[in-house]
């Protein structure tokens, strides 16, 4: 059997801007891209803590280090600047595999930055 399980979770980070006049997407910051175990492309859950609001997307890169977390396109009417949001995806495994599949959670800071 395949199942739906928690692959990568960026946890409460800060939206730094909302471009709606763009295609769409999420813009990350590089480096908390590569901390989460995620890709640029992935299919991502963004939560808005704020408002409760749950939305589908994909990723993009923002520039390293920046701290950037930017909601584009229709996704930007989900969330205001300065929201605290989580990030999440998904992977599809076998129910075995899953039982003993570690997934990536990371905690970054207010600014957004895994520096401490």
């Amino acid at each position: 059997m395949i199942i739906e399980v928690l692959k990568s979770k960026i946890h409460r980070v800060t939206v730094t801007d909302c471009e709606l006049n763009y295609i769409g997407s999420i813009t990350i910051d590089e480096s908390l891209i590569e901390a989460a175990n995620m890709i640029v492309g992935e299919k991502v859950q963004v939560v808005n803590i704020n408002n409760g609001e749950r939305l589908e997307t994909y990723i993009i890169k923002g520039k390293r280090d920046s701290g950037e977390i930017t909601l584009n396109g229709p996704a930007a009417r989900k969330v205001q600047k300065g929201d605290k949001v989580i990030i999440i995806s998904y992977a599809r495994m076998n129910i075995n595999d899953a039982k003993s599949f570690k997934p990536t959670l990371i905690f970054p800071d207010q600014n957004n930055s895994l520096k401490s």
